[in-house]
């Protein structure tokens, strides 16, 4: 007797089942949450809409570049009738404490999300993983993944389904993890149950965020003015700082996290064990004069793979020269700020200019860079 061992075909999972089965996947892969929602962003295209009309994007073009397709995913990725969220953390218990590198005007400060390798790819790598699980179970199931890489509504889209609050900076807030955490997406022209939205606000009277903000940024709550944000100045904007906000950055030279350090919510923010999400090349804790003396070669090296490739040599250079402007005086710090400018851009020079004068006066000797012969340089 000859048995039939072909196997019969596999029952396709109920939307119900694939949805929980998602989930469970996307745990594995290190997400702490997956949600899913639908493509209906009119509300937030009202809200962006109002935002770039009041010019608060400052110089980031590409935010209105794309037109509605930010808004509205199915412009982007024609066919896509449900976008799957996830989030995952990524504040490393590694890092050096930040409130202590603030506060000490010698080090540099860079924002916890760029200390390590680049996000990115990390991300990126998983939802793919995530998407072809997801293939493997079901016929016909179209994707494509995004990680802060494309004209994505994020925050809103993970707010719809299901993944937390706006909070009064305007990051996304979670209950269960704060708000330390990168978000990603997969649009699909699969029909997936939505998720309940997120519709509560849990930041109540606090205005914490609002009121440490150095710049004062968030100029409303849940408004955010770019061209006065520390992140967009020290990370988007491309050329001169503005000399009213330079003093005021202190030693941030690659992003801020103010608002999100004294967040009440992230109390219960969870630490990553991804070990990509550790810091590098001592980036949590090191001198402005260390990183200053790095030439365009060490700097390639050492943010190779790191999201601090956003910015150029260029930046890197005019940041830290205002945080060394910032920093106490001392004659080592002038020195350093004075032999840049021997081999340097007119851009980094004009920050470096403004940074000995911040100096000047305050040394024995010292009279500013009008008795160094610096303007001529």
């Amino acid at each position: 007797m000859i048995i039939n061992a072909t196997e019969p075909p596999r029952s396709r999972p109920t939307a119900t089942e694939l949805v929980e089965n998602i989930r469970i996947w996307g745990a594995d892969l290190g997400f702490q949450q997956v949600g899913i929602t639908d493509i209906d962003l009119s509300e937030d295209e009202r809200r962006l809409d109002r935002w770039l009309g009041q010019q608060h994007h400052g110089e980031m073009a590409y935010m209105a570049r794309h037109g509605t397709k930010r808004s509205r995913p199915a412009e982007l990725v024609p066919q896509t009738v449900s976008v799957i969220c996830v989030r995952m953390n990524y504040m490393s218990d590694a890092a050096a404490e930040p409130w202590g590198v603030l506060g000490d005007p010698d080090l540099a400060y860079v924002s916890r999300y760029a200390l390590a390798r680049d996000y990115h790819k990390l991300m990126r790598s998983r939802l793919k993983q995530l998407g072809r699980k997801i293939s493997a179970e079901i016929d016909s199931f179209g994707f494509r993944v995004f990680t802060d890489s494309a004209p994505v509504l994020e925050r809103a889209l993970a707010r719809k389904a299901g993944l937390g609050w706006f909070g009064k900076h305007s990051n996304l807030i979670s209950r269960e993890d704060g708000s330390w955490f990168f978000l990603g997406e997969i649009y699909t022209d699969f029909s997936l149950p939505a998720d309940r939205e997120f519709d509560q606000n849990h930041c109540g009277r606090c205005v914490a965020c609002i009121d440490v903000c150095p710049t004062q940024a968030i100029v409303a709550p849940y408004e955010v003015d770019a061209r006065r944000c520390i992140s967009y100045l020290t990370i988007e904007l491309r050329g001169v700082i503005p000399t009213q906000y330079r003093s005021l950055i202190g030693n941030r030279i690659f992003g801020c996290d103010d608002c999100q350090l004294v967040c009440p919510w992230n109390r219960f923010a969870k630490l990553s064990s991804e070990a990509d999400f550790a810091p590098r090349h001592r980036l949590d804790s090191s001198s402005l004069m260390e990183l200053f003396a790095w030439s365009e070669s060490d700097f390639n090296v050492r943010t190779e793979g790191s999201a601090i490739r956003r910015i150029s040599f260029e930046q890197w250079q005019r940041n830290l020269a205002v945080a060394l402007g910032n920093a106490p005086t001392s004659k080592l710090v002038v020195e350093a700020l004075t032999t840049r400018l021997a081999d340097t851009t007119p851009l980094v020079a004009e920050h470096i200019h403004w940074a000995i004068e911040q100096h000047s006066g305050q040394l024995p000797n010292y009279g500013g860079a009008e008795n160094h012969d610096l303007r001529s340089s």
